[in-house]
Order: structure tokens, then C-alpha cells, then sequence
């Protein structure tokens, strides 16, 4: 059986998940044990798999150019993925497969898994637990539970504080996957479309591009949110917010590290306007506006017209478009 058990360790061995489907199937207690315990894990290493796929897609559109981006260096990625997803749930990284073997056990004892997430133990004593991304219910929430327990004196100053907390996720929006932050910038970029005519696709792949789908968004000192989509800098004639952050930059055909100054916009709604007006008040944008309609030749004009300095910037948002499209038509 402790042979059978281990074939599972391997996840491209199928004979591993038949070994566990038999010793569920035995009458030997322990056997069937064993078996929920290494179901559990396969069934967290699933989940954990899921984990990485996601955080491989936001990395995609950074190694459209990569030498090493090929399908046969996807292939063999994806089974390394695949084992140490595995070998995470048998550390115990996710702290999922105690809970399952709980709950399809029949354990109704009342525990918490010693494989449970790292976390500061900073529980209150009503049992809720510090919240990643919180929604807007749960900060309404937050709210309400904050003006029932809180010191009157302090009640304009903590309430506040929330209510600013709220704001802030309200215009800085997290993207989890791409799809999300296609969707939350659609609206925007339709009035972009409705303005200079360029189709409200190619606005949302530059901005794909430039802050890997909104996972690489640059943050200001606090770090906070600047909700800067398109990375435009924080020139002589920007008189709001700035923050700055080191760049590279293509000077003489090498890249060239720099530390610039970047706009800072309160929503993302401000940046797409302020995108917008980038565009049609500066002369050299001109030529590219004048080919809003063809895609390809608007964005080789934006390019020579020194938008970026990446030769290969009109090519990578083509790219990128391909995958908003694709997006947008599931």
C-alpha cells in the first residue's frame, strides 16, 4: 500500500491516482485513511496549480519577445508547474487538504489544521479574519461594525479613515486575471473611441501593455495605487501628484536605467482623460491621430512620434491586442 500511496507523489503518473482509488475501495481502515489524505493533497495541488496558471497568464504579455517563450519551453514549464504544485500541498503550503479531509472524513471535532495559512494570528473576538481584497458590501460592513464598537470621541476620525480606505478601492480597482481588467476599462476607453476615433480595443492593450494588466500599475510612495494606465511621466507642464520610479529606457539601440518622475491620478477614469488630452493637445501626436482608423499605421505613428522608446513597442500592443480581442469575444 505504502508503495501504491507513493506513485501519487508524481503527478504525471496515473497508476498513483488508481493506487489511491483502490485503497479507498479497501476494507483496511488505515489504507483508507492514507487514501483521503493523499486525495486531499491532490486536490489542493489542483488549486495550487490554478494559482500559478493564473500568475503565468499575468507574466505572458512580459515574454512576448523572450527567446525562451516557445511552445516547447511552455510544455516542460507547465509539467514543473504541475510537480511542485503537488509537492507544495504535501508541504502543507495552502492549508487546504486538512480542511477537506474534515469535511469528506466525517471529523466533526472542532480543530484547525497545524498546515493552516502563515498569518499573524490577529483574529477578533468575533472570529472574522483579516480580509485581502475586501468588496464594497464588506467595507460597508466595516463601516457599520467600526460606528457600533468604536470610542465616540474617535468616531470622525476612524470613520473617516474608512470611508477613505472605500474610496480608494472604489477608483483604484484590483485586477485579478486579464478579463478583469479588460472589463473595468472598457467604459473608459469607449470614450476615448467616441473622441479620436481609435478603436476602444487597441487603448485597452496599450494599457495592458504598459502596466501588465494592471499588475504592475506603479504605486506612489505610500504605496498606494497612482492609477497611471499608459506610464505617462510627470513632465514640466504636469502641476498635480507625482512619484517616481526606475525605468528602462532604449537610448543608441541599448537599454538605459533611469529613475523618472510618473503622473499620479486619483481614478483611472483621470488617467484615460488625461490620456486623452495627452493625444489631441500635443502637436507631435498629430500624424498618429491622423491614422486613428488603421490600427497597425496609428500606433507606428505613436511609436515615431516617441511615445516609447522601445523599438518594438507598436509591435508588442498588437500582440496584446490580439489577446483583449479574444477577451472580449467570450
Amino acid at each position: 500500500m505504502t508503495t501504491r500511496i507513493a506513485d501519487a507523489q508524481n503527478f504525471l503518473d496515473i497508476n498513483g491516482l488508481n493506487s489511491i482509488r483502490q485503497d479507498a475501495k479497501s476494507g483496511d481502515s488505515a489504507s483508507k485513511k492514507d487514501a483521503l489524505e493523499q486525495a486531499a493533497k491532490q486536490f489542493e495541488a489542483i488549486f495550487m496549480q490554478m494559482l500559478m496558471k493564473s500568475m503565468r497568464k499575468a507574466q505572458a504579455v512580459l515574454e512576448a519577445d523572450s527567446p525562451l517563450n516557445s511552445e516547447s519551453t511552455k510544455f516542460y514549464r507547465d509539467m514543473h508547474d504541475q510537480q511542485m504544485s503537488l509537492e507544495l500541498s504535501n508541504n502543507g503550503a495552502l492549508g487546504l487538504a486538512p480542511l477537506i479531509v474534515r469535511q469528506l472524513g466525517g471529523d466533526s471535532e472542532n480543530f484547525t489544521p497545524h498546515t493552516i495559512l502563515r498569518s499573524d494570528g490577529n483574529l477578533d473576538s468575533r472570529g472574522s479574519v483579516r480580509i485581502s481584497e475586501p468588496s464594497l458590501v464588506n467595507t460597508v460592513s466595516l463601516v457599520k461594525d467600526s460606528s457600533a464598537n468604536q470610542d465616540p470621541n474617535k468616531d470622525c476620525q476612524t470613520n473617516g479613515s474608512i470611508a477613505a480606505q472605500a474610496s480608494s478601492m472604489l477608483l483604484s480597482p484590483a485586477f485579478k486575471e486579464p478579463k478583469d481588467f479588460v472589463t473595468a476599462l472598457t467604459a473608459d476607453a469607449k470614450r476615448v473611441q467616441d473622441k479620436i476615433n481609435v478603436p476602444f480595443e487597441v487603448v485597452i492593450a496599450q494599457a495592458a501593455l504598459e502596466t501588465g494588466w494592471g499588475q504592475k500599475i506603479i504605486k506612489t510612495d505610500s504605496g498606494e495605487s497612482s492609477n497611471n494606465l499608459f506610464n505617462i511621466k510627470a513632465d514640466s507642464r504636469w502641476a498635480g501628484e507625482k512619484t517616481h520610479k526606475e525605468t528602462l529606457e532604449f537610448e543608441n539601440g541599448a537599454m538605459v536605467k533611469k529613475r523618472e518622475p510618473f503622473r499620479v491620478y486619483e481614478s483611472i477614469g483621470q488617467s484615460v482623460n488625461d490620456y486623452l488630452n495627452l493625444l489631441t493637445q500635443s502637436d507631435r501626436y498629430q500624424g498618429a491621430l491622423e491614422k486613428s482608423t488603421d490600427v497597425e499605421q496609428f500606433l507606428h505613428n505613436l511609436q515615431s512620434a516617441g511615445y516609447a522608446t522601445d523599438p518594438d513597442y507598436a509591435k508588442k500592443i498588437m500582440g496584446t491586442l490580439r489577446t483583449v480581442t479574444g477577451l472580449l469575444n467570450k
